[in-house]
């Protein structure tokens, strides 16, 4: 069975890995707009509602602009940050619990956040298996290569007259009311929004996240336990490693591009000496399993195909 696909936005950072992934796929017929077309809401409606299946890769207001005008049995998977925590949407991250049936069934799919995925999946689990309370005070840190900022960002990374500066890490969102706390908090079930710093740095790609968890807030829960269940909580998973607890590479550094170019992600754990802290890290690739690669994990298993297909 062939299935039409359309990709409104297709030419930005998130759409075009997007194409790159469904290219040569015999299964899917990939429908195009006329470029003079591009910005006319009208026409960009009428070739979604033709789709089988629709990717939106547009800033918010633009999906916000063309979702009622799209026909209720279209499928519509959505790249923004517009519908994460909206009513009526299925949030794109198939290897929480039960999410993978949601997704199956829907017609509406926000695709997370870069961020927000490196942080949900060390947080929900372990506040859904009660070893965490909803009200522990978490904060986050991570680390993202330049190409989570888009078209714009990769441009004034890769000018030869940028600022000097750009060659450190900066951190921004020091407002501390970046676009990804809503479904951070929502997802993972939290009372309340992590304390969360983004970080950009001069490489193309790749995203380490860490999560520290002080045990003595965990009456009773050990490292042992937490890096259990999260191996638990993923096993079977193919896109996923755990690792055990504090097993690290040989020279006991990650690199936050090591994943570059793929669509998995895996996960460390890792304590001190006398087991009262602990480090979680989450390491992918922001254009693989942060945005492109999740978007069409959640295409298959809509579309009823094998759930890794095309991904790296």
């Amino acid at each position: 069975m062939s299935y039409k696909v359309f990709i409104d936005g297709s030419s930005g950072t998130t759409g075009l890995r997007i194409a790159d992934r469904l290219a040569g796929r015999p299964e899917l017929e990939l429908l195009h707009i006329a470029e003079a077309d591009r910005k006319d809401v009208e026409k960009r409606a009428a070739v979604i509602n033709s789709a089988d299946l629709a990717f939106l890769c547009l800033p918010d207001a633009a999906s916000k602009e063309v979702i009622p005008l799209v026909k209720p049995e279209v499928k519509v998977l959505d790249t923004s940050t517009a519908f994460r925590t909206a009513p009526g949407w299925v949030y794109g991250f198939p290897e929480l619990r039960g999410q993978r049936e949601k997704i199956r069934t829907a017609n509406r799919v926000a695709v997370p956040g870069c961020h927000a995925s490196g942080f949900i999946v060390l947080a929900r689990p372990l506040v859904e298996m009660g070893l965490v309370p909803a009200d522990y005070p978490f904060s986050c840190h991570s680390l993202t290569g330049y190409s989570g900022g888009g078209k714009k960002m990769i441009a004034e990374y890769e000018d030869a007259a940028r600022p000097a500066l750009y060659s450190t890490p900066r951190a921004y969102g020091l407002t501390l009311h970046h676009k990804h706390l809503p479904e951070m908090t929502a997802v993972s079930g939290l009372t309340a929004a992590p304390v969360f710093c983004p970080i950009v740095d001069d490489y193309y790609s790749g995203m380490e996240v860490t999560v520290p968890l002080r045990m003595d807030l965990l009456p009773g829960v050990t490292p042992e336990a937490v890096s259990k269940a999260l191996a638990d909580y993923y096993a079977g998973e193919k896109l996923f490693t755990v690792h055990p607890l504090g097993q690290l590479p040989g020279d006991g550094m990650l690199a936050a591009g090591a994943l570059q170019g793929t669509d998995r992600i895996e996960l460390y754990t890792t304590a001190s000496p006398d087991g009262s802290q602990m480090l979680l890290i989450s390491l992918f690739d922001n254009l693989g399993k942060g945005s492109s690669g999740a978007a069409v994990q959640c295409m298959n298993i809509m579309l009823g195909l094998d759930e890794t297909a095309g991904l790296e």
